[in-house]
C-alpha cells in the first residue's frame, strides 16, 4: 500500500514538473523575438493595417495573463497602446474552452480619425476575404466577449483635438449587454465627471455627476423587427452647471433644470449618434450669455459681437435631429429687458434665427421690441436688428435715448 501510495505521489511530482517545464518553455517562447513577430505579423494581416508590438509576457500566477506592450496599429494618426492585457478563466482553460475573464487596456491613446480608418480597413479586409462586413448587433452573442473591459487611462481624441481621458469598467458577465458601467473623467473636456449605469428588470438606471449636479434616469434598448433596434431614455437633469456639458465652449453658463425625453431607431451602432432624437424642456437660472450683448444691440439698434448679457432665468424647448439643435420657445428675462425667440445649431456649429429683445417696465413706460437676426457661431455668435431704419430719424434717435438711459440704470453702465 505503502509501495502504491509513493508510485502515485511520485507520478503527480513527476507531471507537476513536466507541467512547469513546459508552461517555462511556453513563456521563454512567448518572450522571444520569433514569437513576436508571428503575431505582429498576424494581427496586421487580420486589420489589413501594419500592427507594431513590443513585448509580450506571460503569467500564471496569481492569475493567468498574456500581455501585450506598446501596441501601435499605423492608422492616420497611430493609434497606441501602452498595455492590453487578457486574463482568461482558469477553469475554462481545464475545459478546453477558453474565455476572457477579463480584457485590461492601461495608457491608450485612441483618436476619431485612426479609429474610423481601422473600422474601414477591418471592413475591406472581411470583403476581401468572401464574407461581406455585417454590423455588429447590440443583442449579438456573447461568446467572443469578455466578462469585464477595464480602461485604465485611455484617452479619445476627437474631430476636433479634443481629448477625454477616462477610467471606466464595464460588467457583461457572460451576457451580450453590459450589466452595469462606470466611468470617471479623469482628464479633458468633461474632467470630474463621474456616470454609472446599472442593468435592472427593464431598463438601465443611468446616474451621472457633472458641473455640480445630476443627469439620471432609465434608458430602454428594445429588438425590433428586420434585426433593428429602438433607444429611448427620459431624463432629469439637475443643478447642472450648462458651461459644465459645452465643454470647451462656454457660450451659456448658469444651473440648468431640464426633462429630456429620446428615441433613436438602428441597425449600426455606429450610426448611433445620427439617429438620436431628442426632446428637452428647460430652465436655466442666472444665466449668461457669453459673446453677444443683446443690452447693446437694443441701445444702439446697431449690430452686437462680442460682450454678454446676464439674465435672471433663460427657459425654453430643445429638439435635436442627430447633429442640429433646434432651441424654440426661447423666454430670456432680467430686469427691464426681455427676449423671446428661436435659433438653430447646425452640425458645423453655426448659428441662425431671430430673437426680439424689448424692454417691459421701468420709467420709460412700454417700448417695442426690436428684432435682432442671429448668425454667427456657438463661440462667436452676432446680433444684428431687422427691419430697423436710422439715419438720422428723430424717432430712431429718441427710442435709442430712452433704451440707453433705462439700461444704465438697469446695468449700472
Amino acid at each position: 500500500m505503502r509501495t502504491s501510495i509513493k508510485w502515485l505521489l511520485g507520478l503527480a511530482l513527476g507531471l507537476v514538473l513536466l507541467l512547469a517545464a513546459a508552461l517555462f518553455g511556453l513563456w521563454r517562447w512567448a518572450a522571444s523575438d520569433d514569437f513576436r513577430q508571428r503575431a505582429q505579423q498576424q494581427a496586421s494581416q487580420a486589420l489589413g493595417l501594419p500592427v507594431q508590438l513590443g513585448a509580450i509576457r506571460l503569467s500564471v500566477w496569481p492569475a493567468p495573463s498574456v500581455a501585450v506592450d506598446d501596441v501601435r496599429v499605423q492608422t492616420r494618426p497611430p493609434l497606441t497602446l501602452e498595455r492590453v492585457e487578457a486574463r482568461p478563466v482558469w477553469s475554462s482553460l481545464l475545459a478546453g474552452r477558453p474565455e476572457l475573464d477579463a480584457l485590461v487596456v492601461r495608457n491608450a491613446v485612441l483618436p476619431q480619425q485612426g479609429l474610423v480608418a481601422l473600422a474601414t480597413a477591418v471592413q475591406k479586409q472581411e470583403a476581401a476575404a468572401g464574407a461581406p462586413a455585417k454590423p455588429q448587433e447590440p443583442g449579438a452573442s456573447a461568446t467572443l466577449l469578455p466578462r469585464r473591459i477595464v480602461l485604465d487611462h485611455v484617452t479619445w481624441v476627437d474631430a476636433k483635438s479634443q481629448r477625454l481621458t477616462v477610467d471606466a469598467e464595464v460588467a457583461f458577465e457572460n451576457e451580450p449587454l453590459p450589466q452595469s458601467l462606470r466611468v470617471d473623467v479623469v482628464a479633458g473636456r468633461f474632467a470630474g465627471a463621474k456616470a454609472r449605469l446599472q442593468r435592472e428588470a427593464d431598463a438601465w438606471q443611468l446616474r451621472a455627476d457633472i458641473g455640480g449636479g445630476t443627469v439620471s434616469g432609465p434608458l430602454r434598448l428594445q429588438s425590433q423587427k428586420g434585426g433593428a433596434w429602438r433607444l429611448t431614455g427620459d431624463l432629469a437633469t439637475e443643478r447642472v452647471e450648462v458651461s459644465a456639458l459645452t465643454a470647451p465652449s462656454r457660450a451659456l453658463a448658469g444651473k440648468l433644470d431640464a426633462r429630456t425625453s429620446l428615441q433613436a431607431e438602428f441597425r449600426d451602432p455606429a450610426a448611433l449618434a445620427d439617429a438620436l432624437r431628442s426632446q428637452t424642456r428647460f430652465t436655466v437660472r442666472n444665466a449668461v450669455l457669453q459673446g453677444v450683448d443683446l443690452a447693446q444691440a437694443v441701445r444702439t439698434l446697431g449690430a452686437s459681437r462680442g460682450g454678454q448679457t446676464a439674465l435672471d432665468t433663460l427657459t425654453g424647448n430643445v429638439a435635436t435631429q442627430g447633429r442640429v439643435v433646434h432651441l424654440t420657445n426661447l423666454v430670456a428675462s432680467s430686469g427691464l429687458l426681455s427676449a423671446t425667440g428661436h435659433v438653430t445649431l447646425a452640425a458645423d456649429r453655426s448659428l441662425s434665427g431671430r430673437v426680439e429683445a424689448k424692454l417691459t417696465a421701468g420709467p420709460l413706460g412700454s417700448v417695442a421690441g426690436v428684432p435682432l437676426q442671429v448668425a454667427g457661431t456657438l463661440d462667436q455668435p452676432s446680433v444684428t436688428p431687422v427691419g430697423v431704419s436710422l439715419p438720422g430719424s428723430g424717432a430712431a434717435s429718441h427710442l435709442g435715448e430712452k433704451v440707453e438711459k433705462g439700461l444704465r440704470g438697469l446695468f449700472g453702465r
